[in-house]
Order: C-alpha cells, then structure tokens, then sequence
C-alpha cells in the first residue's frame, strides 16, 4: 500500500473517545474528554497483556500516556475517576482481539 493511501486509511479510522465523568483538572485546563488509539506491540513493551486484558490499575495507568490524545500522564491516570478509568480499560481490552472476534459477536 502506498504512503498516501496508509495516510488516508489512518485519517479516516476512528479512535474511540471517552467522555470523562470526572474531569481531569491540568494547570487550569480541563480535560471532559480523551480519545485513544489502538496501541503498537511496541507501546505495550513492559506490559502484561494479560494484566490490560484484566482492567489492572497499574497497568492501564502506564499505557494510557502512550495512547491518549490529549496525554493523560500516569499520575492523572491513577487520579482518575474508577468509571473513567474502567471505560479506559473496555476500550483497552477491546485493542488486544481480533478484527474477526470483536465481529463474531455482535451487540444484541
């Protein structure tokens, strides 16, 4: 594939947006809203898959800055509201399967 049709498939894929019960308060900014992107194997190096795919605290803490827009660093990540970090954590856990398991079952 060509560098403008990878360019073109990236500015078209849709990174799922969180909309933060509890606003993350930076130098009198406020963060309502955080979008993630699918994570490279490389971003997830010193990571457990196994500890994302089980919502550990500590471990979508520390991907988290590598994956959001705006950044979340890890401190605000571990100062986050338990809602919005479990939404961090769904969207996480959904990143790890396959195109063809998250479409074998769909919403009912």
């Amino acid at each position: 594939m060509s560098s403008r049709r990878v360019r073109e498939a990236k500015k078209h894929r849709t990174m799922p947006t969180i909309h933060l019960d509890t606003p993350i308060r930076r130098d009198g900014q406020t963060i309502a809203v955080i979008e993630l992107r699918k994570p490279a194997a490389g971003e997830l190096r010193g990571l457990s898959m196994l500890a994302l795919l089980q919502m550990d605290v500590d471990a979508i803490a520390t991907l988290l800055p590598r994956i959001s827009t705006p950044t979340v660093s890890k401190p605000e990540a571990l100062q986050m509201d338990p809602a919005d970090l479990l939404a961090v954590g769904v969207e996480v856990a959904g990143f790890l399967q396959q195109k063809a398991e998250t479409t074998a079952y769909p919403p009912q």
